[in-house]
């Protein structure tokens, strides 16, 4: 129950122990998932999302328990590292709809994607991954997948864009570009836009030629589901 005291002629009720313990071991638990999120955003940018839980729980100063207690699976720890980049991933797209050239929206939305690539690993991995027991995440794939099908159709509308390309050639192209910016390191903010660059010429209308068939939504799917990332 609440104690009152009588100070200096007004009534002070003070919270029972209980609740200031309760808020205490709030404050706390907040304070622990701020740590492991920070180290999880650390490690993941330095090294890909292969680094171990047991890393981060060490880089955070936490146990594996609290760990687990805030984030029950490896999938909850890489969306609470990544969602809000997730969500400038998935914005990015409907931001490069309102330009009024379509075809510049359309590189300046690969080109900044690439950005995100050569900035940080671990969203490099990301992006060329599914997590289908994380909602929220799939959401803001979703979303982009969707507003860049239309900006696919609007390139290619107006004759900039080749008449072959495919939404499902993002991905293709987010992968070359995530195996541009591991194998060289400290070389990628130059080698990963250059390959972009290239590849941007690629696409132009009309193209230097007819291409391979490309895989369907299923395949590219069961692709960037490729890693179990309950493990580790």
């Amino acid at each position: 129950m609440a104690i009152t005291y009588q100070l200096s002629g007004y009534t002070r009720v003070m919270p029972p122990p209980r609740i200031e313990e309760e808020r205490a071991l709030r404050a706390d638990a907040e304070q622990n998932r701020e740590r492991i999120v920070e180290a999880a955003r650390e490690l993941f940018a330095e090294r890909g999302i292969a680094v171990t839980r047991e890393e981060i729980a060490r880089r955070a100063g936490v146990g594996m328990a609290t760990l687990k207690r805030r984030f029950p699976t490896r999938a909850d720890l890489v969306a609470g590292a990544f969602e809000e980049k997730m969500w400038v991933f998935a914005t990015g797209a409907r931001k490069a709809l309102k330009d009024p050239d379509p075809w510049h929206g359309f590189c300046r939305y690969v080109t900044s994607l690439c950005a995100m690539q050569t900035s940080d690993r671990g969203f490099s991995d990301v992006l060329t991954m599914t997590f289908p027991s994380v909602a929220r995440f799939e959401a803001a794939r979703v979303q982009a997948y969707e507003d860049f099908s239309e900006l696919t159709r609007r390139a290619q509308a107006v004759g900039a864009l080749r008449e072959d390309f495919v939404a499902e050639d993002l991905i293709i192209l987010l992968m070359a570009s995530a195996g541009v910016v591991a194998a060289t390191g400290g070389a990628a903010p130059r080698s990963a836009p250059r390959l972009i660059g290239y590849l941007l010429q690629a696409f132009a209308a009309p193209g230097g030629g007819p291409l391979p068939a490309p895989p369907s939504s299923r395949q590219i799917y069961r692709a960037i589901a490729r890693l179990d990332v309950e493990a580790g």
